[in-house]
């Protein structure tokens, strides 16, 4: 009877993994992308403001006076963004080959210390901004990495869990928002950030009962355990349990593979095809897929990095260095943030729409979910275009259509990019692709800064690098291209060998 009880407890157990590492996502995994909102507090307190040395007392108009703090609090973004990213790739192979339990004990440890030094930082220890930030940040992705194979054990539904756990993490950005509210009301920085260091204890609680000590694999097998449960210790059911699981995996993975015929002509060489199961990593890494997708990942991100970086001093520009108008706008921009969670299943279910219809004849699973990918992956590159191209008018109440646009398309990006690596590339690369993509697009994100110093020497008008960011991104949409094409080969393939296949057919027939 205990046997059969925790059987019927894995749906539950299922849903309640699903749900708090949603609110873990929600609350905590992204939180330095409410940047700008957490920058009006540092300024308050005169963070970095022994920079402003310029500034006389008799004017005290420090907002037009202080471009040095401002580009210092840029800097501390920019280091935290591009940690952020390229840090993935070894935590990437830290998730691969030490599992879940091991990386999140990691992703603990690096959020514990941020808070803690974001806690105790004051206006003498400004600089300890530059680890806080960094640690917090990567902590976060690490939450979501490991959380991102909670889609693999509802099936039909992987994608849009995939797509909503990034939309969480997108709407965690709100997080600083509350923090300044906090602030305001007379809460201190202190407070807040010791308040963050003690809900570790809930990724802790999480760690033990709801997230498995290796890995979640897809698909799931029957009757799948995890964590602490039916009173057992975590270690006695996943060093038996299991093993057993990913042998059965393997198993049905090869036998699924000797049902698959290879698409490919009598009179040519069979290419190979980067989708299948037993692809190396190297094939992965140089394969077309992997280039045009960094280039998707790595443009846009570039430009949402820039867009946050530069906010508050945007903001403050337009605004004619009105502090009032700059923090209206700037809580408009963290509210939007909280819609993330909203947008992001919605290309979740754009990737997961063919599920529900049967397979094209002769085609394969993975052949349709690359299918069903090139819609997200197209309309992720038009919002970003709209978001570029209404960042770039300088009028500011046009900017609350950015601000909708820009959280639109983040939620898009990130939950589609999680996703399609886990559509087009072997599951036993996931963490190594992901963090290779991530890493390789945060060198990228490090132009954020000179565009920002560029910026400056064009007088504060961004006009001319909104424009060169717009113009780039039109590059982004040849991966769906790439991948419509690509489709589209696989299916001309199929109707070529069906149409052999009945030729043959019929000339048997008639010699009979």
């Amino acid at each position: 009877m205990h046997g059969s009880d925790c059987v019927s407890g894995a749906k539950g157990r299922y849903r309640l993994t699903l749900v708090t590492g949603l609110l873990e996502c929600l609350f905590f995994a992204g939180v330095v992308f409410g940047w700008a909102s957490l920058v009006f507090v540092l300024k308050s307190d005169g963070y970095f403001s022994d920079l402003c040395v310029n500034v006389t007392e008799a004017n005290s108009n420090m907002d037009v006076g202080c471009s040095a703090q401002d580009k210092q609090l840029s800097l501390v973004f920019t280091v935290a963004s591009f940690m952020n990213n390229f840090l993935t790739l070894p935590n990437g192979f830290i998730f691969d080959h030490f599992g879940t339990m091991a990386t999140r004990f990691l992703a603990i440890a690096l959020y514990t210390t941020g808070t803690l030094l974001v806690a105790f930082s004051s206006r003498a220890l400004a600089l300890l901004f530059f680890p806080a930030l960094s640690f917090i940040a990567v902590g976060g992705i690490l939450f979501l990495l490991t959380n991102i194979q909670v889609g693999n054990l509802f099936g039909t539904h992987r994608s849009t869990i995939i797509t909503l756990y990034n939309g969480a993490f997108d709407s965690s950005s709100a997080i600083f928002l509350i923090i300044k509210v906090l602030y305001e009301k007379g809460i201190s920085l202190r407070t807040s950030f010791l308040f963050l260091t003690a809900c570790n204890v809930f990724h802790l609680l999480r760690t033990l009962f709801f997230m498995p000590k290796s890995h979640v694999p897809y698909p799931v097998p029957a009757n799948y355990k995890y964590g602490i449960s039916c009173g057992k210790s975590a270690s006695y059911n996943l060093e038996q349990c299991e093993t057993q699981q990913e042998l059965n995996y393997a198993s049905d993975r090869s036998r699924n593979d000797r049902n698959i015929e290879p698409l490919e002509t009598n009179d040519s060489p069979r290419t190979e095809d980067i989708t299948k199961k037993d692809s190396s990593f190297k094939s992965c890494v140089l394969s077309w897929f992997f280039l045009w997708h960094l280039i998707w990942l790595s443009v846009m991100q570039l430009r949402h990095y820039l867009f946050i970086g530069t906010l508050n001093p945007m903001l403050d520009l337009l605004a004619n260095h009105d502090p009032a108008v700059v923090s209206q706008y700037t809580n408009a921009f963290a509210f939007t943030q909280l819609s993330g969670i909203l947008f992001a299943p919605w290309n979740g279910l754009l990737m997961d729409r063919h599920k529900r219809k049967a397979l094209n004849p002769g085609e394969t699973e993975n052949e349709a979910d690359l299918r069903s990918s090139v819609l997200s992956l197209f309309l992720t590159s038009l919002q970003c275009l709209l978001f570029s191209v209404c960042a770039t008018v300088p009028l500011l109440p046009l900017q609350y259509a950015t601000f909708i646009l820009q959280v639109l398309n983040r939620s898009f990006l990130y939950g589609g990019n999680a996703a399609f690596i886990s559509i087009a590339f072997p599951a036993q690369h996931f963490g190594k692709m992901y963090g290779l993509a991530m890493s390789l697009s945060a060198v990228v994100s490090v132009l954020q800064y000179p565009c920002f110093t560029l910026v400056e020497a064009l007088g504060g008008n961004p006009l001319y690098v909104n424009l060169s960011l717009t113009i780039l991104t039109l590059l982004t949409f040849i991966h769906p291209l790439n991948i419509f094409l690509h489709c589209r080969r696989l299916a001309n393939q199929r109707g070529s060998k069906q149409s052999m296949s009945n030729d043959d057919s019929s000339k048997r027939e008639a010699s009979l």
